[in-house]
């Protein structure tokens, strides 16, 4: 199985982290090292954007500082991917919900 790798650019128009804030996190969140070629071109994977949005999520939902997120990266990882995904899907769902709304009026 290979794995698929992803540029900076993309990482960050996916998930609407500016290229300078990722790069900002990485100093910060040992978890986020994205793969880097002799150039310093980084490559994100999967996993890496999934961490972004995590850390995005802790950063402007809850409004926490870098040190709580790193605390809640170390303590509570697991529950905070779960509860991130829960979000998105339901955000997806209003989505769906508002177009729908919006057809029948």
């Amino acid at each position: 199985m290979t794995k698929t790798f992803y540029r900076i650019k993309f990482v960050s128009q996916e998930t609407g982290v500016p290229a300078s804030t990722l790069r900002y996190w990485e100093q910060q969140f040992s978890q986020l090292a994205p793969r880097k070629d002799g150039h310093g071109n980084r490559y994100y994977t999967e996993e890496n954007i999934a961490l972004i949005k995590q850390i995005k999520h802790l950063r402007e939902d809850k409004h926490l500082s870098i040190e709580a997120v790193k605390d809640a990266l170390n303590t509570h990882q697991p529950d905070i991917a779960k509860r991130q995904t829960a979000l998105e899907i339901l955000k997806r769902i209003r989505t769906e919900l508002l177009e729908i709304r919006s057809e029948l009026q």
